[in-house]
This record gives structure tokens, C-alpha cells and sequence, in this order.
């Protein structure tokens, strides 16, 4: 009779025992993320890629003023309960952020007062989460000397961002292509920075150029340096208290969106909300 029972089961078509989809063992509720990635409104040129003073916006101009203010509208359709900004613990976020309920700060062009701070005050969201990390590569030079050693020189040497191959070339015009001077409103900027397609190419820009560097020096670098350091802001990110009914708001330089998109939305943890997608 056994024998029978198993020669029937082997007759039996496969879709009966059809594998389930991956995101059908993960049903547990999960916490709303909207990462919002955003150009640096007081261009401080730190980055990579930088912006031509006349080519620069100001936030605080009637005209651009009036855009802001229509994009915190939009972000905070959201709903966030908590927000967290790319800033360092030493900043403190939180006593700005009392200020600014204060009427302070409201002149100052960085987007953590023009969109972090706004949303909070207007939503009455009264704490902010700063999120910014050194990456694994500076602890290692602060432990191993940032001058003397052979090792972490050589592997750092013309790791710069910046190479003039054909691919960061390219790179180059797709940035200067997305500068808010190039879109009918501020909206529109934030909409196409933070598309998946745009993250998409965004990302792969740290995956030519310096990437290339000798054997392993420039693959080695970005682990090390850009790939951690985010890495452990999506750790920071993770250590806000949260539960399935919060909605975090994260907004970060759009270098870091676009890896947070891959980590957010790979997360079993997460909700990865597309920006597009507010209503």
C-alpha cells in the first residue's frame, strides 16, 4: 500500500508542489521607508560633483521659495513619524530643531532646515534621527596612523572620484543634466533624482572611474570607504525605535539615496516607498 501511495505522489503534476514566491515567507508588517534624496541646498562643492556658481539656485528666492514650499507639501504627504537626516551626532539636530520652532534658523539654505526641519515643525514630528557615519576606512587609518602606513597610502593613492574615462565622462553630463536649473520646478528636480532609473545610474557611477584603479585598489576603496560608510547609515537607520505602524522620512545627498534604495528595498524589515508614488 506505502508503495502505491509513492508511485501515485510521483504521477502527480509539479504545479501542485509550485514553490512560492520569495515574498511570501516574509509577511510580517513592515516599517514605510520614503528615502528622499536631495542636492546639498547651500553647495558647499564638497562632493565629487560640483555646481557651477551660476548654475546654483536660491532656495531663498521668492520665485524657488515658493517651490520649496511646494515640495515639503509634497514629502509630507508621506506622513512621516520619524525623520532622519545625513548629519553628524555633533550637529545637533534636536536643539536646531527646537530653535527653529523658535523662529530661528528659517533663513539658512541647507536642506535639513528647508525640508527636515519644516516637515517636522509642521507636522509636529519633535525629534530628528542623524544618521551620518565615518566609514570602516577611517576607523583603520585612525587606528593604524593616517601618514605612516604603507598599506592604506597605496591603497588610497588617486582615489579621488574623479577620472576623465569615457564612462565618468558621460557621468558627468548626466549630473550636470539633473541640476534643478534644468526643471521647470523643484518638484520635478526631486521626482527625476529620485526615480529607480535614475539611482539605477546614479550607483553605477561608483562602479567605473576610480573603481578601476590598478588590480583591486579602487574595488577595495569603495567597500571600504563610500559602500561602508553607507551601510552603517542604513545601520543607524535601523536602530530608530520603529514599529510597523511608523513612516520614516530619510533625507540624505542623492548619492547615498541611491545606495539606501538598494539596501531598503533588498530589507525584509522595510517598505521601500518610491517617491513618485505620494498621493
Amino acid at each position: 500500500m506505502k508503495t502505491f501511495i509513492y508511485i501515485l505522489l510521483l504521477c502527480i503534476p509539479t504545479f501542485f508542489f509550485a514553490q512560492k514566491k520569495p515574498s511570501d515567507y516574509f509577511k510580517n508588517p513592515k516599517t514605510k521607508v520614503l528615502v528622499v534624496g536631495s542636492f546639498h541646498f547651500d553647495y558647499p562643492n564638497l562632493d565629487a560633483h560640483t555646481t557651477n556658481k551660476e548654475d546654483q539656485i536660491d532656495v531663498l528666492s521668492p520665485k524657488t521659495a515658493k517651490e520649496v514650499a511646494e515640495l515639503v507639501e509634497y514629502i509630507k504627504k508621506f506622513k512621516p513619524t520619524k525623520i532622519a537626516i545625513e548629519a553628524w551626532p555633533n550637529w545637533n539636530a534636536n536643539q536646531k530643531l527646537k530653535e527653529y520652532g523658535e523662529g530661528k534658523h528659517r533663513e539658512e539654505r541647507d536642506e535639513r532646515y528647508q525640508l527636515a526641519m519644516r516637515i517636522a515643525n509642521e507636522l509636529k514630528v519633535n525629534e530628528l534621527f542623524s544618521i551620518d557615519a565615518e566609514s570602516i576606512w577611517n576607523d583603520l587609518q585612525t587606528k593604524f596612523g593616517k601618514t605612516d602606513s604603507t598599506f592604506f597610502n597605496n591603497r588610497s593613492k588617486d582615489y579621488d572620484f574623479k577620472s576623465d574615462d569615457l564612462i565618468s565622462e558621460q557621468f558627468n553630463v548626466f549630473f550636470k543634466s539633473s541640476e534643478p536649473k534644468n526643471f521647470k520646478s523643484l518638484l520635478d528636480t526631486f521626482t527625476y533624482m529620485n526615480s529607480k532609473e535614475s539611482h539605477q545610474y546614479g550607483y553605477g557611477a561608483y562602479l567605473s572611474g576610480d573603481f578601476k584603479l590598478r588590480e583591486f585598489d579602487g574595488a577595495d576603496m569603495l567597500a571600504l570607504y563610500w559602500y561602508s560608510r553607507n551601510l552603517r547609515m542604513f545601520r543607524n537607520i535601523q536602530k530608530i525605535p520603529h514599529n510597523s505602524e511608523d513612516r520614516i522620512l530619510v533625507i540624505a545627498g542623492n548619492g547615498h539615496a541611491a545606495v539606501l534604495r538598494q539596501l531598503f528595498s533588498s530589507s525584509a524589515e522595510y517598505d521601500f516607498i518610491e517617491f513618485s508614488s505620494l498621493k
